[in-house]
């Protein structure tokens, strides 16, 4: 795979993987755009979510203290919040992880993604998301969230399976239908990556190590550590200005994106 391939690839996932746009959907994009580039294979994107993941572990690096500590308390079953947060976040990760399980052994992974797919997910949640956005935000703090709260976000992600959805995008507008502040629903959904990339992340390596592809783990590691440094960037500036701004530029960008995409689908398909 080019280097410029890889350092693209790289940027494209740094930027996107926190907005509400969908990470994924540009990621099989980006091959079919830019003319002689081959699909870098959902194993890559995987790597590309792991360099990702580094970012938020870095960025809310008190939150993940608090995983840490709730991880050992659930372990000793000592009662804290630390722990009641540990469990929530697990908990709200089976859905999509169960649902992935399904896709891949079924054989629908390649079929889900094609254009045409990624198209309509985009306008379509785009939408839900500018409706979820008009609510109230009545909500703040994420320790506070509820366990009904917490799994109807999870039962959400699992929608983000399929390309174009944006994991970010439907986690967010589940929480902003449940009346939670932008800020902290988007600080949620970028907690609740952390076991979902996590999960994808031990699956790629072991994908990886199975296969034995020398430059495929090269082009991995590469691919991580590019989206890693541009992630990292894009969330600072993202949980910034989300204190002060709506989804409503999001929602037309997706619209905009999956306008684009019919139009030229069968040129890209």
């Amino acid at each position: 795979m080019p280097l410029i391939q890889l350092i693209v690839l790289a940027i494209v996932q740094g930027v996107t993987e926190f907005l509400p746009i969908s990470s994924s959907a540009h990621l099989i994009l980006a091959p079919l755009v830019a003319d002689g580039w081959a699909d870098q294979g959902p194993l890559i994107d995987v790597a590309a979510h792991i360099g990702t993941l580094f970012a938020v572990l870095l960025y809310f690096r008190r939150e993940t203290a608090m995983l840490w500590r709730g991880g050992v308390d659930f372990a000793r079953a000592r009662v804290s919040a630390d722990r009641r947060l540990f469990i929530l976040l697990a908990s709200a990760t089976v859905p999509i992880v169960l649902v992935a399980a399904v896709i891949v052994l079924s054989g629908l992974e390649s079929v889900m993604r094609s254009p045409y797919v990624i198209a309509t997910t985009s306008i379509v949640f785009g939408l839900v998301l500018w409706h979820a956005d008009r609510r109230p935000q009545e909500k703040t703090g994420v320790t506070m969230i509820g366990w009904r709260e917490a799994m109807m976000i999870g039962l959400a992600q699992s929608l983000a399976v399929i390309p174009g959805t944006s994991r970010s995008g439907i986690t967010m507008t589940a929480a902003r239908y449940l009346g939670w502040s932008r800020p902290e629903a988007a600080r949620f959904s970028l907690l609740l990556a952390i076991p979902a990339i996590s999960a994808f992340g031990a699956f790629a390596t072991l994908s990886l190590i199975k296969d034995g592809a020398g430059a495929t783990q090269e082009a991995a590691l590469i691919i991580g550590g590019l989206s890693f440094l541009t992630a990292y960037l894009t969330l600072a500036v993202f949980m910034r200005a989300i204190k002060s701004m709506s989804f409503t530029p999001f929602v037309i960008y997706r619209v905009l994106l999956g306008v684009a995409l019919f139009a030229f689908a069968s040129r890209l398909a």
